[in-house]
């Protein structure tokens, strides 16, 4: 056989390579306005509060698909003073639709840019919510394009404030809609969530008497009261389920006393209680008993909360996964079926290194529409 040229070997091994590398390319094309799309989201800063420039661009982006949207103006969060909208959308003119596809597009501070390397997406939002946000988006843009649906059949809701208990959502109660099954967005490892902890705040204060470190007898610490009391909560028993696991008490800040040497006057401390069983009454009354055995008189503020939320499941092809963290769920009133869906996973979120796989944005943009035909083959 005669060897071939230098030439020759350099042309046919670029072939080769135009065919190994062709198949993945045409791949990676039909992802990128979905990947657009994610990075446009992220690199808008929307800490809880300054959500107004990231649903502007929202209400744009589906106004430029053809899809009629609606803003719903939410009470501004208190310290920023700025407006801020929910964004309600829907294909064609009928508003009240059968399915309702929602997330958040608020996130936790601190705002952290864009970035991407190589399969990796790294910023705030990237994956709580704006991974799910963006996939629910695409999924419905993917969908309509394919005729798989007609007017009155789905909608879009993208709501402010859920990462500082949920206001846009309750607001959302507002639009005098009801849905026969709603689609929430949050991260789930692309599994399909049977059921989520619930939960409730409560803030402790202890009243003491202000005086000098050097001559304790003249005052009482406040400190000195609040100190034993948390340590109680600590050791209490909670409620556990075989479901949710065990309830757990997180005590999320404590402030007291003005300087070492001065007795604290006044001692605060913010407590998040996961409830793996039970009602915030039930909490509450524990809160109480655990209090009161200390001798000591404090003030107690228990915030609105809710018990265990249990979600639907029943969607052929996903493996499910019950989580710990709290939702929108049980913000939206209504008899409707609730799935709870989307890519990345909560140890990701609200961190520094908060990043999500290019592989699992895309995979949630499929799981979404599989949801959703799901969703609208059951009978109304």
């Amino acid at each position: 056989m005669r060897p071939y040229s230098a030439i020759a070997l350099f042309f046919l091994c670029s072939i080769g390579s135009a065919r190994r590398y062709q198949e993945p390319l045409i791949e990676v094309s039909k992802s990128l306005p979905l990947l657009d799309l994610h990075r446009e989201l992220v690199d808008i800063p929307s800490i809880s509060g300054h959500e107004l420039d990231v649903g502007n661009h929202i209400t744009k982006y589906l106004q430029s698909i053809g899809l009629t949207v609606e803003k719903q103006a939410a009470d501004p969060y208190p310290d920023v003073k700025k407006p801020r909208n929910n964004i309600y959308a829907y294909h064609g003119k009928e508003r009240r639709t059968r399915v309702l596809v929602t997330s958040h597009i608020d996130t936790v501070p601190p705002f952290l840019p864009y970035k991407k390397e190589e399969d990796v997406i790294w910023g705030r939002g990237s994956v709580d919510a704006k991974g799910s946000v963006a996939a629910q988006i695409k999924a419905f843009e993917e969908l309509q394009a394919e005729g798989e649906f007609e007017e009155g059949d789905v909608g879009l809701l993208f709501v402010v404030g859920e990462e500082v208990g949920g206001d846009g959502m309750k607001r959302a109660n507002e639009l005098g809609l009801n849905w026969e099954s709603v689609i929430f967005g949050e991260p789930t490892e692309l599994k399909l969530a049977s059921g989520h902890k619930g939960g409730v705040t409560m803030v402790i204060k202890a009243h003491g008497k202000a005086g000098h470190s050097g001559y304790p007898e003249t005052g009482k610490s406040a400190n000195a009261m609040i100190i034993p009391a948390l340590h109680g909560l600590l050791d209490a028993e909670w409620p556990s389920s075989d479901k949710y696991g065990n309830t757990t008490v997180n005590i999320g800040t404590i402030n007291g006393g003005v300087a070492a040497n001065v007795l604290a006057a006044e001692a605060e401390a913010k407590l998040l209680i996961r409830i793996a069983d039970g009602t915030p009454a039930d909490i509450e009354k524990i809160v109480i008993d655990v209090l009161k055995k200390t001798g000591e008189r404090f003030e107690l503020e228990a915030r609105p909360g809710y018990g265990p939320v249990p979600l639907d499941a029943d969607v052929p092809g996903f493996e499910t996964i019950v989580v710990n963290y709290g939702t929108d769920v049980p913000n939206l009133k209504g008899d409707h079926k609730r799935y709870l869906y989307g890519p990345g996973t909560i140890l990701e979120a609200h961190s520094a290194h908060e990043h999500l796989r290019v592989k699992d944005l895309e995979e949630a943009v499929e799981g979404y529409k599989k949801l959703i035909q799901y969703s609208l083959k059951q009978k109304s």
